[in-house]
């Protein structure tokens, strides 16, 4: 089979090769499925790239954790799926509590947990499918880990981004009324596609206040947030006593410098998210709102843009620069 590998971190295009290896033999438990669609998310770059200073877990890697395509073979002591299963993928290379697995998504065929996989609604592509995993996962919980948001107003920072675009579809289809910020006209309609009722410029140094005039001075009840430490003042200000502000990125300051009694004064929350590790009532509650969602034909996954596996290192290029709008994935 061929398959995207990288036997040392650095720059995509120096590290990224097609090569051609063994079709893996689903071990007890596992699943032989045919990638068709194999999902970019800044997470993958990142260990590639060698993102702080992070090492080789494995000699030789194929990228990528989520994916989709259909199963081709089952091994021992699977009962939960079935030849010719279309199914979705996460986690294909583990979290990062520990060394993971060494092969991802990035190749023809993948071995893997059949409890890592999901059904695929035949209304979703396998390239939709392939973008289900980590956005899907993330949005979902950022959304609904913690009260009830019906009728709640929810600002999801970054509102043109992916992960962002599925939250905003989730909250607005159960009953928030989302607003958004983006930095860019194009991302704003994005976002507004998505549901998002008003759409905030993130480059203008009075958007905090102009959130504020727009909520009538009351702030938000829920902040879905993509740069934690970058927007960490402004978040306190905008959040309404009680609030929550669920993150599930920080790239740009990692290591935030934090506003204890802005916060404490509300009595806020601060909800760090890493869907790596998710428990497994979490993800089935994710795929049963999925489902539902695409049955009413009431959920979009926005593909940017598609590559052939070849071109792999400026798919991840693409990823890395944040010039596409949507999913970037592989079509293999």
């Amino acid at each position: 089979m061929r398959a995207a590998v990288y036997t040392r971190t650095g720059p995509a295009s120096e590290v990224l090769q097609i090569r051609d290896r063994q079709v893996p033999i689903p071990g007890v438990g596992e699943v032989l499925v045919r990638v068709r669609g194999s999902g970019i998310n800044p997470a993958d770059v990142k260990r590639r790239a060698g993102w702080r200073g992070s090492e080789m877990a494995h000699p030789v890697i194929i990228p990528h954790c989520d994916g989709a395509g259909e199963i081709v073979a089952v091994g021992a002591d699977v009962e939960s799926r079935a030849i010719d299963d279309r199914v979705w993928i996460w986690n294909a290379q583990g979290g990062y509590d520990g060394p993971g697995r060494a092969f991802g998504t990035a190749a023809e065929y993948i071995a893997i947990p059949a409890e890592q996989t999901a059904l695929l609604n035949d209304e979703l592509s396998f390239l939709e499918g392939a973008c289900l995993g980590v956005p899907a996962m993330t949005a979902h919980y950022a959304v609904f880990s913690d009260a009830p948001i019906a009728g709640k107003t929810v600002l999801v920072q970054g509102g043109g981004g992916v992960v962002a675009h599925l939250a905003i579809q989730f909250a607005s289809h159960y009953g928030a009324r989302v607003i958004a910020t983006a930095g860019s006209d194009a991302r704003a309609n994005h976002a507004r596609a998505a549901g998002a009722i008003e759409v905030f410029n993130r480059h203008d140094p009075n958007m905090t206040s102009a959130i504020m005039d727009w909520t009538n001075g009351e702030g938000v009840d829920r902040i879905i947030e993509l740069e934690f430490g970058g927007n960490l003042q402004s978040d306190a200000t905008l959040l309404r006593a009680r609030g929550v502000i669920a993150a599930y990125s920080s790239s740009q300051i990692p290591e935030p410098v934090f506003p204890y009694y802005l916060i404490a004064s509300k009595g806020g929350v601060i909800r760090i998210i890493q869907s790596f590790g998710f428990s497994d009532e979490i993800r089935r509650d994710v795929i049963a709102s999925v489902n539902k969602l695409v049955a009413k034909q009431k959920l979009n996954v926005s593909i940017g843009k598609a590559y052939p596996l070849e071109e792999i290192a400026n798919a991840h290029v693409d990823v890395e620069t944040e010039k596409i709008i949507g999913n970037v994935v592989l079509e293999i």
